[in-house]
């Protein structure tokens, strides 16, 4: 069981990721951007983050530059975007991300064995995509 923070914007999904954890006994927070989650993350540090990089207000990119991993360095950042190979996906890992799952490439019912994966991962080192 595990802390998690759902940083996405799509309502929709936000709610079948929080549904999905929390069936797989995690303790689930959301969030609809950067802004929302960086405002969770003063009083709260969560195992992991799943967050999207595309978002109004507030981007994932932002949110990372924003709230420094390396004070945190406990937590992980799964990165969960249809950026495939892009600069920003780049970026978000020079910012401390774990790993980055392409959404479009991940069912639903596939989320629990990705973020259990991630969360069993020694440290913070980079996993590979997917």
């Amino acid at each position: 069981m595990a802390d998690i923070l759902v940083v996405e914007d799509d309502k929709d999904l936000n709610a079948a990721y929080k549904v999905i954890l929390q069936s797989d006994k995690h303790r689930v927070k959301t969030a609809f951007n950067g802004q929302e989650a960086l405002e969770l993350l003063k009083g709260y540090t969560p195992d992991l983050i799943l967050l999207d990089l595309l978002m109004p207000i507030m981007g994932g990119l932002e949110l990372l530059e924003k709230y420094d991993l390396k004070s945190h360095p406990k937590v992980k950042v799964l990165i969960f975007t249809n950026m495939e190979n892009s600069p920003e996906v780049t970026k978000a890992y020079n910012l401390g991300a774990t790993r980055c799952i392409i959404k479009s490439w991940t069912a639903p019912q596939n989320l629990s064995k990705v973020v259990n994966d991630t969360l069993k991962a020694k440290d913070n080192s980079q996993l590979s995509l997917n």
